[in-house]
């Protein structure tokens, strides 16, 4: 048993369909209750809700029919559904505040490098993913996947915690602003990377952004993180540093070019392509088991899932909820699903059960009705979150043994890595 699962007097006494919900979540065992889970999950879908817009993005430069773009309404109801189905199964099957959603590095390999790089066919690529699934799932029921967390040692689970909250507090800072990003670290011929410039207005905005959600953080205002964005995006709005929302709701495009298109892209595979096809295979499973396994580890650590034996109740069901969401995200047509780092943001805000989660999930579908809201919300508004929360996964290291050197070198180049080459796997 986990730190966090101790048996208390719940805060709360709820009666009738609440209660069956505060029972089925554990609320008692996690001292919680529905307004700080509400609030978690509304904190962590504002934080990963840029990948509604962003995935499409990428993936238009590789799944369409006639141009580039051509799909990408479909693209962005494709990205809700695979992230609302994989975070509702980590919500009842883990009862885990995470949220899933198709992966930043993994999209963005599948198209350039896959398809553009390789010459393979969207579909046929579609169908890798698809099968990547289907082995996360047998690796899951031979329980492989779970003896690989419980065999990163201690020290290393810390690192990697570590490690994400610098990775996302880089994510934000280094942004480029062109894209709507913060741009306080740009890059540099010279030194690799730099400091950005106030004269640019986004990164003067993030900089302001991140005082005021400090400043609510320190003062322990409840909800400081999503108030921190809101405030960031009302400020960009206003100073039209940028555009506000043109409409409130947009009426989704179901993917119907896209679906089922990961079976039908197998006819596709022959002798010349199938040498390709597996290594693509391997490296999308390779990378995709550790990121995963780096997320889960990482958050539940700051959550204080992990017990003392280094092990992470209900792994199983946590990885089974990822490989449900890599299986059926190729199927409405968007590459592999993943656990986001971004829901230690959430985690911050007191998120502790899977109803977090459930309230994630029901987000990315009613997200489908205010693309245009979410659409104009500017990247570097989500700057100030992602840099208290990585300050907050920080502090994981003092768990450390610092003293003894055989733990402090591998933590050190974990900690390291995972920001610098931008990614949890190879870290």
């Amino acid at each position: 048993m986990s730190k966090t699962e101790v048996e208390v007097r719940p805060p709360y006494v709820y009666r009738g369909w609440q209660a069956k919900l505060a029972n089925y979540f554990k609320f008692n065992f996690y001292r919680t209750n529905f307004r700080t889970e509400i609030l978690a999950g509304v904190t962590t879908f504002m934080t990963m809700g840029y990948i509604l817009v962003v995935n499409p993005i990428i993936l238009s430069n590789a799944i369409f029919l006639e141009k580039s773009g051509d799909l990408f309404s479909q693209l962005v109801v494709a990205t809700a559904i695979a992230s609302a189905i994989s975070t509702f199964c980590m919500a009842v099957f883990a009862n885990y505040p995470f949220g899933l959603a198709p992966g930043m590095g993994t999209n963005a390999f599948f198209a350039f490098s896959v398809v553009l790089g390789l010459k393979i066919d969207w579909r046929l690529a579609l169908s890798c993913v698809f099968v990547q699934g289907l082995i996360f799932m047998a690796l899951t029921f031979t329980d492989v996947r779970r003896l690989l967390i419980q065999a990163i040692p201690s020290s290393i689970k810390h690192a990697t915690a570590g490690g994400i909250g610098l990775f996302i507090a880089y994510i934000g800072l280094s942004g480029d602003v062109t894209k709507g990003g913060a741009g306080l670290i740009v890059s540099n011929e010279a030194t690799k990377t730099a400091f950005g410039s106030f004269g640019e207005p986004n990164t003067l905005l993030a900089s302001i952004g991140i005082l005021i959600t400090a400043g609510l953080v320190v003062r322990q205002v409840k909800g400081a993180l999503l108030l921190g964005i809101a405030s960031t995006a009302i400020l960009a709005w206003v100073l039209h540093v940028s555009p506000p929302p043109t409409g409130l709701f947009a009426m989704p495009t179901m993917p119907t070019d896209l679906f089922g298109q990961a079976i039908i892209g197998l006819q596709n595979l022959n002798a010349q392509n199938f040498v390709d096809w597996i290594a693509v295979l391997l490296v999308f499973l390779f990378v995709d088991i550790f990121d995963t396994i780096g997320t889960l580890t990482g958050v539940g650590m700051r959550a204080g899932y992990i017990t003392t034996d280094g092990q992470l109740p209900r792994a199983n069901q946590a990885l089974m909820a990822d490989a449900i969401g890599t299986t059926v995200g190729p199927l409405f047509g968007t590459s592999s699903v993943t656990a986001y780092v971004e829901s230690v943001a959430g985690v911050a805000e007191g998120g502790r059960t899977g109803f977090t989660a459930l309230v994630i999930s029901a987000l990315f579908v009613v997200a489908l009705f205010f693309i245009p809201v979410i659409q104009a919300i500017p990247a570097f508004a989500t700057t100030p979150t992602l840099v208290i929360v990585g300050a907050m996964m920080l502090a994981e290291v003092r768990e450390l043994d610092w003293d003894d050197m055989a733990e402090v070198i591998p933590a050190f180049l974990t900690i390291f890595m995972i920001p610098l080459t931008y990614s949890i796997a190879e870290g």
